[in-house]
């Protein structure tokens, strides 16, 4: 891996890539500490220090690398893109005319992200303006709190920030585009790495002053092991032999190779936990907006908002557990990998082609997606566990979430350098 990188640096345009990416996110995190107009920064910092926000806007301030919370020109970050992804993928398997552009190969790709874009520029709208909304009650915010952290609440200072707001997502969007297209690595995974890595050197040095030296080598020996079993399990696949029989076209032979279909055992990624932390939070979040007193408003309070309740535990991984099966269940077609190797002559040994490959491969699928929902479980209360014996905030820095985007991002970008490495290597091999 090192050495690797060490060829790249010496690559001359690999390193431009390389250092063009670099000089990209540098200029995303700058735009995170740029306040918004209109917004107190002496007294989001004051809230900032009294606060300990988690759920939901804790998962969206992990994003935007610390950026929301501090009301910043990129304060919705990659979110709003990250959700009109999820929610047009989604549509791809209900809406025809969406399944149909997905089957049309770059074409409807390109009308999709197009869709994806417009989506998100109306998705931020939305989330800025709801998120200025709280803003005016600092207590809603940051617990609390209660500091004017808009001092001007009129409609043209409101709709200023909105629309400032709304243009900083249309730019991050640029730039993860910009990353994609001449960088290294696929450029909106990239700004969401450097959102959430940017947050580990703060998170635990004041492990380090609030804990002590001990607890500081202990977590970071921890967060090692933890890493170690995670770039581990993401590797882990199930590799099914494919064999495609030989074909006559004229004078030509096809056919006759063997290959595999992989399986991941974390074939779902990170999306469970998003969704299982999303919906996990509405109930709060409707209580605190709402103002209830009523039984059941006393009863979510009790058990679906502090993370130590062992209610809120179980729930927590069995929504993960339920979102493994359907994102994996919406993303990985059986019916249509068994059609398009039936097409072409490919079958599995000792699997009859069409209706019991299918099958075959719907067992597979559901079998190795136990484990793979267990450990998304498991990683994602880490945090919960660390809350519990060691008294750590919920933003503990190596678990759920943040561990689980950065080895990935991680190691797609190092893969992929590989790849251009490999390629120039072979170019010279031809010459």
């Amino acid at each position: 891996m090192i050495s690797a990188f060490g060829k790249a640096f010496k690559t001359p345009d690999l390193r431009k890539k390389i250092f063009f990416t670099l000089a990209i996110m540098a200029l995303f995190r700058f735009g995170s500490i740029v306040p918004t107009p209109g917004v107190s920064y002496e007294n989001v910092q004051l809230c900032l220090n009294q606060a300990n926000n988690g759920g939901l806007f804790g998962l969206i301030n992990l994003f935007s690398g610390g950026a929301l919370l501090q009301l910043s020109v990129f304060a919705l970050g990659i979110m709003p893109y990250i959700t009109s992804s999820i929610i047009v993928q989604l549509l791809t398997v209900v809406i025809p005319r969406f399944e149909a552009l997905k089957a049309e190969g770059q074409s409807g790709t390109a009308t999709l992200t197009q869709y994806t874009r417009y989506l998100t520029v109306g998705l931020s709208i939305l989330q800025s303006t709801g998120l200025i909304a709280v803003a005016r009650t600092p207590g809603r915010l940051f617990s609390g709190c209660s500091y004017p952290i808009i001092p001007d609440t009129t409609w043209p200072r409101i709709m200023t920030m909105v629309f400032v707001m709304t243009a900083g997502t249309a730019v991050i969007m640029w730039l993860g585009e910009l990353i994609t297209d001449r960088g290294v690595g696929n450029g909106m995974s990239i700004l969401i790495f450097t959102s959430i890595a940017s947050q580990f050197p703060s998170q635990l040095w004041s492990i380090r002053l609030q804990k002590g030296l001990f607890a500081f080598i202990f977590v970071t020996a921890v967060g090692v092991l933890i890493v170690a079993a995670v770039v581990f399990v993401e590797q882990a696949q199930r590799r099914i032999p494919v064999q495609y029989a030989k074909r006559q076209v004229g004078r030509q032979s096809y056919g006759g190779t063997s290959t595999y279909i992989p399986i991941k055992v974390n074939q779902a990624g990170v999306i469970p936990v998003i969704f299982a932390s999303s919906l996990l939070y509405i109930p709060s979040l409707i209580v605190n907006f709402s103002g209830s007193t009523s039984a059941w408003a006393t009863w979510v309070q009790q058990n679906l908002v502090q993370g130590d309740n062992p209610i809120y535990i179980i729930t927590y991984a069995a929504m993960i557990i339920f979102f493994t099966y359907f994102y994996v269940a919406i993303t990985f077609n059986p019916d249509e990998v068994a059609e398009n190797m039936k097409k072409y002559g490919g079958f599995i040994p000792g699997i009859r082609a069409g209706r019991p490959t299918s099958e075959y491969l719907q067992y597979v699928l559901s079998r190795i997606t136990l484990p793979g929902s267990l450990y998304l479980a498991f990683i994602a209360i880490i945090p919960i566990i660390a809350l519990i014996l060691f008294d750590a905030t919920t933003n503990f820095p190596f678990g759920g979430t943040a561990i689980l985007i950065v080895v990935g991002v991680g190691l797609d970008t190092a893969k992929q350098i590989e790849s251009q490495l490999q390629q120039r290597s072979y170019e010279g091999f031809l010459k």
